[in-house]
This record gives C-alpha cells, sequence and structure tokens, in this order.
C-alpha cells in the first residue's frame, strides 16, 4: 500500500522518486529530445532534469527541517503525482528554474522562524525570488511572503523590513553590471515586465480540465482541514504554517494573471499543495481514503492518455 511505504522518510524514497521523475521527463519531452538531437541540447535536458530533481531535495529538506510534515515521504510523492498530471510544467526550462529558486528562498524564508541568522536569510529569500524573477517575472509576487514572514515571526527591527529591498536591488546591480559588460548598456529593466491576461481559453483542453479539476478538488478538500488543524499545531509552528498557505495563494494568483497560460505556471503550486495535502494524508483515520487520494492522482495521468 502506498501510504504504508511512504509513512516514514528513507532515503530510497528519494531514490525511487528521481528515476520516476526521469521518466515522467523524457515521456514529456520525448519529441523535442531525439528533435535535432545534439551533445549541447542533450546536456542542457540532463541540467534541467537535475534542477526538476534537486527541487524535490529542496522541498524534502526545508519541509522535514522544519516539521511541516511528520516524517514521511508523502509530499515527494504528491508533487511528482503533480507533475505527472501537468506533464506541461516539465516542457519549460525558465519555469522550472524560477520554480527551483522560489522554493530556495521558501527555504529561507520559513527557517526564519528559529531567529537566527536573520538577516541573512532575509537577504537570500529576497536575492532568490530576484533571481527567480529574471526567469519568470510573476514570481516576484512570492516577495510579499517575506513581509509577512518578519510580522509573522514579530521580526520588529527596522533594519531587517530593509534587507529584502537590498537583496532585491543586489539582483538589479547584477543585471545592470550585466549589461554594461556584455552589451555596453544599462539595459532596459522593462523587458524583463511580463502583462496580465485573464484569458484561459488555451486551458480547454480536456486533459487540463480534468487534471486541473482533479488536483485542486483534492488541495482544496485537504485546505479545509489544514485550516481547521491550524490551532491543534504548536505553536512557534503555526506562523510558518501560514506561511505555506499564503504560499499556495499566491500561486494561485501567478495562474491567474499570467499573460502565458501554457500550464506550466501550476508548478509554482506543487511545493506548498504538496506539505497542505501531506498534512491531511498523515493524520485521516479512513487508511482506505487516503489511498483513495493517492490512486486517483496515479490514474489522472494514465486517464489522460486515453481522452
Amino acid at each position: 500500500m502506498i501510504t504504508r511505504f511512504f509513512s516514514t522518510s528513507k532515503p530510497i524514497h528519494l531514490v525511487l522518486i528521481s528515476i520516476v521523475v526521469a521518466l515522467l521527463f523524457i515521456i514529456a519531452r520525448f519529441e523535442t529530445l531525439f528533435e535535432n538531437f545534439n551533445l549541447v541540447e542533450g546536456f542542457k535536458h540532463i541540467l534541467i532534469l537535475g534542477l526538476l530533481i534537486f527541487s524535490i531535495i529542496v522541498l524534502a529538506f526545508f519541509v522535514t527541517k522544519n516539521n511541516l510534515t511528520k516524517r514521511n515521504s508523502y509530499k515527494i510523492i504528491f508533487y511528482t503525482l503533480f507533475l505527472a498530471a501537468l506533464p506541461s510544467t516539465m516542457l519549460f526550462n525558465d519555469v522550472i528554474i524560477a520554480n527551483l529558486f522560489v522554493m530556495l528562498a521558501l527555504r529561507r524564508i520559513i527557517s526564519l522562524r528559529t531567529n537566527a541568522n536573520v538577516k541573512k536569510k532575509l537577504f537570500d529569500a529576497a536575492f532568490w525570488i530576484g533571481i527567480a524573477t529574471l526567469f519568470y517575472f510573476w514570481a516576484f509576487l512570492f516577495f510579499p511572503l517575506i513581509l509577512a514572514a518578519l510580522f509573522l515571526f514579530s521580526i520588529s527591527s527596522a533594519k531587517n523590513w530593509i534587507i529584502p529591498f537590498l537583496g532585491l536591488l543586489t539582483v538589479m546591480i547584477l543585471v545592470v553590471g550585466y549589461s554594461i559588460i556584455m552589451q555596453n548598456s544599462v539595459g532596459n529593466i522593462f523587458e524583463y515586465i511580463a502583462g496580465i491576461s485573464y484569458d484561459f481559453t488555451s486551458y480547454n483542453k480536456l486533459s487540463f480540465i480534468v487534471a486541473i479539476t482533479i488536483i485542486l478538488s483534492m488541495g482544496i478538500w485537504a485546505l479545509f482541514f489544514y485550516i481547521k488543524t491550524f490551532k491543534d499545531k504548536a505553536k512557534n509552528y503555526r506562523a510558518a504554517h501560514f506561511l505555506v498557505l499564503l504560499s499556495a495563494l499566491l500561486a494561485m494568483l501567478i495562474v491567474v494573471v499570467t499573460p502565458v497560460k501554457n500550464g506550466s505556471e501550476f508548478i509554482f503550486l506543487f511545493a506548498p499543495l504538496s506539505i497542505i495535502m501531506s498534512n491531511y494524508i498523515q493524520v485521516v483515520n479512513d487508511r482506505w481514503f487516503g489511498e483513495a487520494f493517492f490512486w486517483l492522482l496515479i490514474a489522472t495521468p494514465i486517464g489522460i492518455l486515453f481522452l
């Protein structure tokens, strides 16, 4: 049974998940992998796959480190199943890279709860979000998460509130410096700014509709439980769980406003949603109901193949 097998956290789980992600990656990119294949393109695909797997490792690390779930591997299997249900999330390099940097930032933001190395963590988080924005503009929406953490963790020093903006400024200085050296100009900051679109017609494909409906329906079901049990969380971890919830809402906002809706934008939702659903599965009393959660997600990409 899946719930029993992944009910603990073992290195073998990460190895198996990495193999599954590699297979999913190859299937998703099958056409482009062998179209005009050369060593350079092959290396790029391997590098992106490595970053995708590394993002799962980052998720497993900061969730375990901050006790956002119990000691299990549910979060990484949920993340993998989301990738399988929406394979378009594995097709666009810039989005995968941006998501990794957002997750590195999320790791630093949540670790602020310890009140150790606060300045360094604030700078790192803002810096990573700034880098993510260079690859995918709307990743910038995660910046308010830093300010929310400052408030929730009662970090009141005025200097600490300035540091995140210095992190972003550092990224801007690096970009301008690169432009001066490589292009002999200061560059155009507006070229990084994306528009807003509320046109969802690109989702009018049966495969998209089925996958998104199942993921969001299960996510909303688990979300109600997640919010309901906030009061049962240890007091010093409630703020961290609230940040997970806020990151999920910001990820959904990205889905709503991004002008290019090709499905890849949902990848920003996978990490917080994995944590939320893991919190539900690990305490659900009906074992068979928990199994049904996993098997429904497993069946989703398989069923989509026949649509």
